[in-house]
C-alpha cells in the first residue's frame, strides 16, 4: 500500500477542484455580501416544540436567519429577494452525524490501495456536493485517512468546493489488529493505520497528534466491526484504562468523543467514560440502554444501510466474512434502536454513509419510522438532537432568528409521509440557495 501523504498535499488538490464550481457559490460561500432573502414557509416545522406552523414568513441576512413568524406579522424588508415556498414544508436542514465522505462506496475490496489521501478527497469533493444536494447541510465525519476530512471541511469553509458544514475526526484511533487498524494485507507489508495506538500513554498522544491537525471530534473504536478483517463485531477493544485515557485527553482539549461500538462490553465502558456518542450500538444490552439514559449520552444507529450492503456488496466482490456480519447483526442493531426509541434515549441520524451512497442519507429517516419513531421524533433526530449531539446546538438545527440559514423544502408533507425528504425540492446553506428557486 502507497504511503499516506500529509493533509497539506491533500488540501492542495482540493483547491484544484474550484474549476468544477459555480462561481456564484463559490463568491457566495467565500463570504461576498449576500442580499436579504424572504422565505415564503407554507408550512414551516419548528423541531424543537415538534409543531408545524402555517403561513410563515423566514427573513435572511447574509448567512443568518433575521426573523421568523407569520405572515401578518414579520415584514418583508424592501428589496429582498423572494422565494415563494407557500406550497412547501420547510425544515431545517438535515444533520447526519456518522458519515465516511471521502469513502467511496462503489470501490471493490483490495482496490482502495490504489487511491491515495488526494484521489480520496477529491472524491470527497464530489461527495460533499452529492450530500448538500440530498438536504442535508451538516455532517460528521468519523474517520478519514491522511486528515483528508480536515482538507474538505476546510475547503468548503473557504469556497473552494460546496458541500455541507464538516465536523471532522481525522484518522480514527484503534488497537493493533482491531477495527480501526487495516488488517487486509499479509505480515511482510508491514501495514498499519495511521490512527493505531496502545496504552494510555499512546492513546493520549493519538488524541494530541488530531487535535493538533485540526480535528473538531475525536473518534476511536471500542469494538470489532462488520468491515474489517478477522475482527469479531462484539468484541471489546481497549481496555477501560485506554479509553479512560482517550476521553479524558479529548475533553481536556474541548473535543467530544464518539465511539465506534457494536459489543456490549465496549459501550459499556465508553459509558462509563463519559464518551459522548455512541456509534452504531448494534448489541447494547439493557445495562448499556440503562446507563445511556442516565448519563445523557447520545445514540447514533446506523439501521438504514444492510440493504445496501446486501444487494450492492456481492457485485463489487465484498468479502463473505464482511456480508456474515452485517447479516448477524442488522436486525438485532434495529430492535435495539426500538428499544431506545421506546425508553426515550437521545437518538441520532447517523447513517454511515461511504458505506452506502452519500446521496442517500435522508433514505434512513423512513427506517427509524419503520422502528419505532413517528415522523415528526425521526426529523427531530435528524435536526435539533444532531446538532445538540454535536454540540453545535447554538448555531444549527432550527429554524429560528440568529441561527445559521440552513434551511430545506418539499411539497409534500413530510409528517405524514417522511420517504418525502428523499427528494428534496430546495436546499439553502449560510443563505446560499443550491437548489430550487
Amino acid at each position: 500500500m502507497q504511503t499516506r501523504p500529509a493533509a497539506m498535499l491533500a488540501a492542495a488538490c482540493l483547491a484544484a477542484a474550484v474549476a468544477t464550481v459555480a462561481r456564484a457559490d463559490d463568491d457566495a460561500a467565500a463570504g461576498a455580501a449576500l442580499p436579504v432573502v424572504a422565505v415564503k414557509a407554507g408550512r414551516l416545522v419548528d423541531v424543537v416544540s415538534g409543531r408545524v406552523r402555517n403561513d410563515q414568513v423566514v427573513v435572511v441576512q447574509g448567512r443568518t436567519i433575521a426573523a421568523v413568524g407569520p405572515a401578518g406579522t414579520v415584514a418583508i424588508p424592501p428589496g429582498a429577494k423572494v422565494v415563494d415556498l407557500s406550497g412547501h414544508t420547510v425544515l431545517p436542514g438535515l444533520i447526519d452525524t456518522h458519515t465516511h465522505i471521502t469513502s467511496d462506496p462503489a470501490t471493490p475490496p483490495y482496490h482502495d490501495y490504489g487511491i491515495s489521501n488526494p484521489r480520496a478527497a477529491l472524491k470527497g469533493a464530489r461527495f460533499a456536493r452529492d450530500t448538500l444536494l440530498s438536504g442535508v447541510t451538516t455532517i460528521r465525519n468519523v474517520g478519514a485517512a491522511g486528515f483528508s476530512d480536515i482538507a474538505l471541511r476546510d475547503a468548503i469553509a473557504d469556497g473552494d468546493v460546496i458541500g455541507p458544514r464538516i465536523l471532522a475526526s481525522g484518522p480514527a484511533l484503534g488497537i493493533t489488529g482491531g477495527h480501526c487498524d487495516d488488517n487486509m494485507l499479509a505480515p511482510e507489508f508491514n501495514e498499519r493505520a495511521e490512527g493505531v495506538a496502545d496504552g494510555p500513554v499512546a492513546v493520549r498522544t493519538a488524541v494530541r497528534r488530531n487535535v493538533k491537525y485540526g480535528a473538531d471530534v475525536i473518534k476511536y473504536c471500542g469494538t470489532g466491526g462488520v468491515f474489517s478483517k478477522g475482527t469479531r463485531v462484539g468484541a471489546q477493544q481497549y481496555t477501560p484504562e485506554e479509553v479512560a485515557a482517550i476521553v479524558d485527553e479529548a475533553h481536556m482539549h474541548g473535543r467530544k468523543v464518539a465511539v465506534h461500538a457494536h459489543g456490549a462490553s465496549g459501550i459499556k465502558v465508553a459509558l462509563l467514560a463519559g464518551v459522548d456518542t455512541i456509534e452504531h450500538a448494534s448489541l447494547i444490552d439493557d445495562e448499556g440502554l440503562r446507563l445511556a439514559k442516565e448519563r445523557g449520552a447520545f445514540l447514533s444507529m446506523d439501521i438504514y444501510n444492510t440493504e445496501y450492503t446486501q444487494s450492492e456488496g456481492p457485485k463489487r466482490g465484498e468479502l463473505e466474512e464482511f456480508l456474515q456480519k452485517d447479516r448477524d447483526v442488522a436486525e438485532i442493531q434495529r430492535e435495539n434502536f426500538r428499544k431506545a426509541v421506546k425508553m426515550g434515549i437521545r437518538l441520532t441520524m447517523g447513517t454511515d454513509t461511504g458505506v452506502h451512497r452519500h446521496a442517500d442519507a435522508p433514505k434512513q429517516l423512513a427506517v427509524m419510522v419503520r422502528y419505532g419513531m413517528t415522523p415528526m421524533q425521526a426529523i427531530q433526530a435528524a435536526t435539533w438532537m444532531g446538532a445538540q449531539a454535536l454540540g453545535i446546538e447554538a448555531e444549527v438545527g432550527q429554524v429560528a432568528p440568529g441561527y445559521s440559514a440552513d434551511i430545506i423544502a418539499v411539497s409534500s408533507d413530510p409528517l405524514a409521509d417522511v420517504m418525502s425528504l428523499e427528494h428534496v425540492d430546495f436546499v439553502m446553506k449560510q443563505g446560499v440557495v443550491y437548489l430550487g428557486k
